[in-house]
């Protein structure tokens, strides 16, 4: 979790009000946050990752002002049409395809101001951008550059810029191995043709996301007035949702935002300030929390955490990322309600607690594979259709999800190892043997279950280095099997995401419970790799139920 040190005047100016010393303790400790320290004028918090939205004293302030000061309800942004124009060329489709952009005006820097605009946009970058693979931002100063500004795609060498802060032009090869921020962010372009480029009317380079911006055309000093950002990845909702925390913040500081007209093949305005409305169940709210509010109450607690009312809708600021179902606003209307003015209440029943038998089943496989030198790696059950099927070259079905939130996270998986594929290359920088394991769930339809889908708990195993074959594999497989104390048999199969002649099918007492094999050269160039892949795949869920039929 990111922590950040903010200004403490700052923050309360955003207030309104000056508090007490415990109480903006207190107060703070409730917002999604660990206050480590209040220390004169510094106030010192980590972030829990689904509010980067605090990670500045405006985000922060803001946030305070409607929990325990006099501004209330759902905070309202100005945004003026600008009539200026960003331009999405067709070749950067392949490479970073998206960006959101604004221009916000009007800023009166200093050195503090500056400062607090550099540790939002890093802390940004680390955490809700995935160290900048999922999000890069770029802030340019107006008067370095000139309208309208080109995202695009260009072969690196082309690419002729002096870096932020560099002592002279290189391109943008020589940036990825000269420049400290290309050296650390290198890996995110590793193995592609053409890098993502902006570029404005007369050509000039403002950066090459996700790693630098350009000295020329992207330093912000205090003299700068007029600012354009943009954000940067690989889905519209997220950067849009990125640009919406940046430019609130930029108006907090006394900034006015202008949108332009964002050209990717159609013309929108962005950015989007406009809130999202969700519906919300009174009675459900009740139900989870154990209380008897009525409307009235929910919709002046929800006010209290900075939301809008309009009848049965809650209006969602657009700066909020982390509002996703409606238990995610009842979090909130139970922060505003207090904790401490929950009532205790001791069960009417007493238990004996003992461990679930298949966490300790699960438990004890985990701890073998530790015990083999593998890292354990922990992954989404969501992803994307793509990352489970195509590059995986094999079509399994999937269960979809009616609304999701973002492309990214589409689909229910039906298999681990594809997630576990994307780790690895993820890391293509870090050096190998690569030995990863993941125990989490799967979803397959049918099942009992009401929703039509059943849940099952696999395990996924990738072992990637240089000599890795299908004996290897097997031997980790053997010792997993052996150690459990059952017995296996291997069956001949064709899958597609394995060489054919080097992937079994793993059966105990008849159960077919898992695959094992070598990944399939086709599928290692999807991913970008360059080694071989020995991969496990064992329905644990199964494999339990075989194990223990005579108990149950």
């Amino acid at each position: 979790m990111p922590t950040v040190t903010l200004n403490k005047n700052v923050v309360e100016k955003m207030i309104g009000k000056k508090l007490s010393l415990e109480k903006l303790k207190d107060r703070i400790s409730y917002l999604g946050t660990d206050l480590e320290d209040i220390d004169g004028n510094e106030i010192t918090v980590e972030v829990f990752p689904n509010r980067p939205d605090l990670l500045s004293e405006q985000g922060l302030g803001r946030a305070l002002a409607s929990f325990c000061g006099g501004k209330k309800g759902l905070k309202k942004y100005d945004v003026k049409p600008s009539g200026e124009k960003l331009i999405v060329e067709k070749a950067v489709k392949k490479v970073r395809p998206f960006t959101s952009c604004a221009i916000v005006k009007g800023l009166k820097l200093d050195d503090e101001k500056i400062k607090e605009i550099m540790q939002i946009q890093e802390k940004l970058h680390i955490s809700y951008g995935r160290k900048r693979k999922k999000v890069a931002i770029g802030i340019y100063p107006m008067e370095a550059i000139a309208m309208p500004i080109t995202y695009t795609a260009m072969p690196p060498k082309e690419i002729v810029f002096r870096p932020l802060e560099g002592d002279r032009e290189m391109n943008a090869l020589q940036m990825l191995e000269e420049h400290p921020a290309g050296r650390t962010y290198g890996h995110l372009l590793e193995g592609l043709d053409t890098f993502p480029v902006f570029l404005d009317s007369e050509g000039k380079v403002l950066s090459v996301p996700p790693i630098i911006n350009s000295h020329e055309t992207g330093k912000i000093v205090e003299e700068t007035t007029d600012v354009f950002v943009e954000t940067s990845g690989h889905d519209f909702d997220v950067v849009s949702r990125c640009l919406n925390m940046i430019v609130c913040c930029l108006a907090d500081m006394g900034g006015k935002i202008f949108s332009m007209q964002l050209m990717d093949g159609g013309k929108k305005e962005s950015p989007d300030l406009s809130p999202h409305e969700m519906e919300l169940d009174v009675e459900y709210v009740n139900q989870r929390l154990g209380l008897e509010l009525k409307e009235g109450d929910v919709k002046s607690l929800l006010e209290k955490m900075g939301y809008g009312v309009n009848g049965k809708k809650v209006l969602v600021p657009a700066y909020r990322c982390d509002v996703l179902h409606q238990v995610d606003l009842i979090e909130d209307i139970a922060i505003a309600y207090g904790y401490e003015h929950f009532e205790e209440e001791i069960p009417h029943v007493a238990t004996i607690g003992s461990e679930d038998a298949f966490g300790k089943f699960v438990g004890k496989i985990s701890t073998l594979l530790v015990g083999l030198g593998l890292l354990e790696a922990k992954t989404y059950h969501l992803t994307t259709s793509e990352m489970q099927r195509t590059k995986m070259d094999c079509d399994i079905p999937l269960i979809e999800l009616e609304n999701p939130s973002t492309q990214e996270y589409a689909v229910c998986r039906g298999w681990v190892v594809p997630s576990l594929m994307e780790v690895l290359m993820g890391n293509k920088h870090h050096e190998y043997p690569q030995k990863l394991f993941d125990v989490g769930s799967i979803f397959q339809k049918g099942g009992k279950e009401e929703s039509g889908v059943a849940e099952f708990v696999r395990l996924g195993l990738v072992l990637a280095e240089d000599h890795i074959d299908y004996t290897k594999i097997r031997q980790v497989l053997d010792y997993i099997i052996r150690s459990i104390g059952a017995e296996y048999t291997i069956e001949e199969v064709k899958h597609n995401s394995f060489l054919s002649g080097r992937v079994g099918r793993v059966v105990v007492e008849g159960v077919k419970v898992g695959y094992v094999g070598e990944i399939k050269p086709k599928v290692l160039d999807n991913f970008g790799l360059e080694v071989p892949v020995g991969a496990l795949e064992i329905n644990l869920t199964e494999l339990f139920s075989v194990l223990n039929k005579d108990n149950e």
